[in-house]
């Protein structure tokens, strides 16, 4: 009688690598190799089936990562649209910056933008007139105050309304029509001296304030707008010398015109700082 077979059928081929063959049928393998056999194959099994699940983890994790890509890269080109869009802005930022710089350029180093037939004019008469002084970098006029008025007066001395008659002829001009004109008196801080003058001002802000209006009420007599006109008086407290010599008082005494573009902010002046009066 032959032998039984002892192996399994799915045993593998490779498992059997060694395995004599009689003419008669297989040969008989011991119980024990068999269990061995047996548990080999199971441990590849599991094997098997976990290398199965980690492939499958694998293609569910390569596909995960697909899906973020595309949604990585429809993202960057949402970004790269929105950059786009953001440079084109910055862009205009700039250009807007730009205008405002060159619109207000030199402001903060007191430089004012005035056409150049008005500043031209302002200098030829500046040349003529010793006692007017006139700065194109900020548009100031300084006139002498002892040439406008006696002391401690504020009448105009009628040699002084020639200078302010041409000042206001050049200010008449067209390429001026946009410039204000600010008047601003200062005196030294000495007290005023003559009783006359002392009764009709209190103080020498009373005195500064009433020669720049009366400097101003000359201007507007030469025919210079009222509504391009302001006004105001320091007293004594924005001196230029240190008021020990009659000398530097006399620079302290003054009148200034400054010539102003109407985008430059003046304190009252609404339509130079419309922010402020909204």
């Amino acid at each position: 009688m032959k032998a039984a077979c002892l192996l399994p059928a799915y045993l593998p081929m490779c498992l059997l690598v060694g395995l004599c063959f009689s003419a008669s049928g297989c040969a008989l393998v011991p119980q024990s190799q068999v269990a061995q056999y047996q548990s080999e194959i199971q441990v590849l099994s599991e094997q098997r089936k976990a290398h199965l699940a980690e492939i499958e983890n694998l293609k569910i994790h390569s596909e995960n990562l697909g899906d973020q890509l595309s949604r990585t890269e429809e993202e960057l080109g949402l970004l790269q649209e929105e950059l786009g869009l953001d440079r084109q802005q910055l862009a205009n930022y700039r250009r807007e910056r730009d205008g405002l710089h060159e619109q207000f350029e030199g402001l903060a180093g007191g430089q004012v933008r005035m056409p150049a037939e008005v500043s031209q004019r302002l200098t030829e008469l500046s040349q003529r007139y010793p006692s007017l002084q006139f700065d194109p970098t900020t548009g100031i006029s300084k006139l002498d105050t002892d040439i406008l008025f006696p002391s401690g007066d504020t009448r105009v001395r009628p040699d002084a309304e020639q200078v302010l008659g041409e000042l206001v002829d050049v200010l008449k001009l067209p390429e001026a029509a946009d410039l204000k004109i600010m008047v601003v008196g200062h005196t030294d801080n000495q007290q005023i001296a003559k009783k006359p003058a002392r009764e009709k001002f209190p103080n020498n802000f009373h005195l500064s304030a009433s020669r720049a209006l009366a400097v101003a009420d000359v201007l507007q007599e030469h025919g210079l707008q009222q509504r391009r006109i302001g006004v105001a008086g320091f007293g004594p407290h924005q001196p230029i010398a240190p008021n020990v010599t009659y000398q530097d008082r006399q620079k302290n005494r003054r009148v200034e015109i400054f010539v102003v573009n109407r985008d430059v902010p003046v304190v009252g002046w609404v339509d130079s700082i419309p922010s402020v009066y909204r």
